[in-house]
């Protein structure tokens, strides 16, 4: 990807670019999970009215589209792109894989259809439900307290998708009041919307979730040591969660600020790892020596 700006660092590469065009140059079947947390177009008013000659794809034709701007879409056009950033992530994908995709009403719908269109099957549709979310402050609509976050995988009827079933059953998460200790994992999960101060430490941005959001979107279906995309890097939470798991990292951003705050949390992190092995490998090595004394 000569000419792109790109943040590369031990297992993580950034690249600031266009999901839609970096995608196309990776090769097929490559990544063991994806994780997409897209602009959802809530700044926009949706105009769906469906042009003479239009060409759709599933709606009588394939369809082109040449390059927008992914912050600002609406109706027709946001579908079009949810469809071709999807298309990408079920050819990336393993059969063996699968994908997590952000959303709420502005675009579930959106990506509910688009999956279907194209083949992906839908595991699960989770509830994140924000206990702690923000008050609507018109008066005029109930408070927004939860989103959607569709899990799919690529393997179609098959269903290869790995799922840590057992690790996700034996778990106690503290702060979610719905699942007990040997309980299986529901649909809805109580996750509070709050981030830790490291979290915000380099900046926000204005959809950045909670990094333990995340992280159970890992435990519940990553390879440990495996690949991981992230499309819409944002702030890098994706990023850091894949970090943890040991899991080599690729993701693109087209935004110059939030790539310069996401490359800043992902070297800090990378640092932070590196001075825990140093100590973990200093300690086993007093440990051997001191073993070697007594004997």
């Amino acid at each position: 990807m000569s000419g792109v700006t790109c943040f590369a660092l031990d297992n993580v590469t950034i690249y600031l670019q266009d999901a839609l065009e970096g995608m196309t140059k990776l090769p097929d079947k490559s990544f063991d999970l994806a994780i997409a947390d897209p602009p959802y177009g809530a700044s926009t008013k949706a105009a769906w009215k469906l042009e003479n000659g239009h060409s759709l794809s599933g709606f009588g034709g394939p369809w082109k589209l040449a390059s927008h701007t992914w912050d600002m879409f609406s109706g027709i056009e946001g579908f079009e792109i949810t469809l071709r950033w999807l298309s990408e992530l079920r050819r990336l994908v393993k059969p063996t894989g699968s994908v997590w995709i952000h959303s709420t009403y502005h675009n579930s719908g959106i990506v509910n259809v688009a999956c279907q269109l194209l083949g992906l099957e839908i595991i699960n549709e989770v509830i994140w439900f924000k206990r702690n979310a923000f008050p609507n402050l018109s008066g005029r609509r109930l408070t927004a307290s939860h989103e959607t976050i569709l899990w799919v995988h690529t393997g179609e009827s098959k269903r290869e998708y790995l799922f840590n079933y057992k690790d996700a059953k034996a778990a106690c998460f503290p702060e979610d009041r719905l699942k007990g200790r040997g309980k299986q994992l529901r649909t809805v999960w109580d996750i509070p919307n709050n981030k830790t101060k490291e979290e915000t430490k380099f900046g926000t941005h204005p959809i950045q979730k909670p990094l333990r959001l995340t992280e159970r979107m890992l435990f519940v279906s990553a390879v440990r040591g495996g690949r991981l995309l992230v499309p819409f890097v944002g702030s890098g939470t994706e990023i850091i969660a894949g970090l943890y798991y040991g899991m080599e990292c690729v993701g693109f951003e087209n935004d110059a600020e939030y790539f310069d705050l996401a490359c800043r949390r992902v070297a800090e992190e990378a640092r932070h790892q590196e001075s825990v092995m140093q100590l973990q490998l200093e300690l086993r090595e007093f440990q051997e020596n001191n073993h070697s004394k007594r004997c």
